[in-house]
């Protein structure tokens, strides 16, 4: 990680600065284009409420529905449903995935603009999915767009974190996570991949 966030952490953070000392070496982000969105957002989709390994092996089997494993919106929309549903993911999931096909090729969605697009506008613009939500839209910000500015409050994992860390006997509030957030702008993605990492520990 850049030493410079690493300073702005130790500066207005020392309890998340710690965590990080404590834990391994966090990689870089993978680089992504254009055209991996729609693969990612597929990806976003299965794993929705399912554990890593649970998610990893049904993204798994849904690639494997394509030829060179190249997955694209015009080949979703042939595939049949049950197919999909076949590769072990639930029904719901199959027409989100359906949806987002639909929308990319209609023009509904232009994957191409997101990159130049302003946090909430992403958001705005990928929600308009069936079973996109707030949570999937700020995953796909951190882990394909790449944007170093993003906190998810609807993820259970950094609010877990949070409590453990900063010692809450109860779970923290909006407000006070709010609070805490604050102090590692603007590199709060890389303060959630701390939080999340120290899970681990």
């Amino acid at each position: 990680m850049d030493k410079k966030i690493l300073d702005h952490f130790k500066k207005f953070d020392p309890i998340l600065y710690t965590a990080f000392q404590q834990i391994k070496i966090l990689e870089e982000f993978e680089v992504r284009t254009p055209n991996d969105y729609f693969r990612s957002l597929c990806g976003e989709i299965i794993g929705q409420q399912l554990s890593g390994k649970a998610a990893d092996t049904i993204y798994g089997r849904f690639e494997k529905l394509f030829s060179r494993k190249k997955i694209t919106p015009e080949k979703v929309l042939k595939i049949p449903d049950e197919k999909l549903r076949g590769a072990g993911m639930a029904w719901s999931k199959v027409r989100f995935i359906k949806d987002l096909a639909k929308k990319v090729t209609d023009g509904t969605l232009n994957l191409e603009k997101l990159k130049d697009l302003e946090d909430h506008l992403v958001v705005e613009e990928i929600t308009q999915v069936k079973g996109i939500g707030p949570w999937t839209a700020e995953m796909f910000l951190m882990f394909t767009l790449q944007r170093e500015d993003v906190f998810s409050h609807g993820d259970l994992g950094l609010r877990k974190a949070i409590k453990k860390l900063y010692k809450f006997k109860k779970e923290p509030s909006k407000k006070q996570i709010e609070k805490i957030a604050q102090k590692w702008m603007p590199y709060r993605t890389y303060a959630c991949r701390i939080l999340w990492k120290s899970l681990e520990l």
